[in-house]
């Protein structure tokens, strides 16, 4: 089943004086984001607060996934220069929180982990009070890769499993869940006080049961943080939204990811893995407290 018209929930405004100011800023640093390649439906409200998901090693991806909005073309060189730029923005944002991704590049031999490095360490060196969190892709499998970027000792380290295994195959062909859900696990084997962090999409077709089961699974690799989010079809090429998942269901996935022991669980229609980030992490907190 296929559903056109979005409900009322996914409506949202777009600010854009705010997203036109915030892009001319990022562009004279030759920074890009995730907000704007993934046409991200939170862009508006997020560039109003000055707040943005930077995308680090350029704009293309070296994989297919049929839910991403991000170009497939040729990847370019990495600019080592990135950091500078990530910490002028910083500045300028008056940023707290620094969320940091990539696009996958599997044609450089560590995925790009060393680069993700180099940027923590400059963050940390001259921001020391900003708080750092990190979405990376699944770097190929390779552990000694992931524990480059581990040694870097980011604050949340993430990595999105995406969907249900049963749907692996129509939505991340290139991807392996066992893979993915290895990567959160490696992360708590070196680092056990490391927070991490992974993200869903829901309404690709996906069974209410098959998203407990990778709540059971994040669990049993000690993830912390999980957000489940609508998956929105980003253009006529793409998978096409097999459901809209209503508020209360988002709300059941909440809960029962609660219930079974996940530290903290972002659950909504708009939610995003870096959305609200912040103020995710502090909730976190709160609740690891309790």
């Amino acid at each position: 089943m296929t559903i056109e018209r979005k409900p009322e929930w996914l409506k949202v405004s777009y600010h854009g004086e705010a997203v036109e100011t915030l892009d001319k800023m990022l562009d004279g640093l030759s920074l890009n984001t995730v907000c704007r390649e993934a046409n991200c439906p939170n862009m508006g409200e997020c560039f109003k607060k000055r707040t943005a998901t930077f995308l680090i090693m350029g704009r293309n991806c070296t994989r297919g996934c049929r839910f991403c909005n991000v170009t497939k073309e040729t990847p370019t060189p990495l600019d080592e220069r990135e950091a500078d730029h990530i910490l002028e923005a910083v500045e300028k944002m008056g940023l707290r929180h620094v969320v940091i991704t990539s696009v996958t590049r599997d044609d450089i031999v560590d995925g790009g982990a060393q680069h993700f490095s180099n940027i923590v360490h400059a963050l940390k060196e001259n921001v020391p009070e900003v708080t750092v969190e990190l979405l990376i892709p699944d770097l190929s499998g390779s552990y000694k890769a992931l524990e480059t970027v581990i040694e870097s000792c980011p604050d949340i380290l993430g990595h999105n499993v995406e969907t249900v295994p049963a749907l692996y195959a129509q939505v991340r062909p290139e991807a392996d869940y066992q893979r993915s859900v290895a990567v959160l696990r490696h992360i708590k084997d070196v680092n056990p006080d490391m927070v991490t962090k992974t993200g869903i999409m829901v309404g690709l077709g996906e069974a209410e049961e098959q998203v407990f089961e990778v709540m059971d699974d994040i669990l049993a690799a000690h993830c912390d943080i999980l957000t489940i989010g609508q998956y929105l079809q980003p253009s006529k090429d793409h998978l096409r939204v097999h459901e809209y998942v209503t508020p209360g269901q988002f709300q059941k996935y909440a809960d029962v990811g609660t219930e079974k022991g996940i530290r903290y669980v972002y659950s909504g229609p708009l939610v995003r893995s870096s959305y609200h980030a912040e103020e995710a992490f502090a909730a976190y907190g709160k609740a690891r407290s309790l």
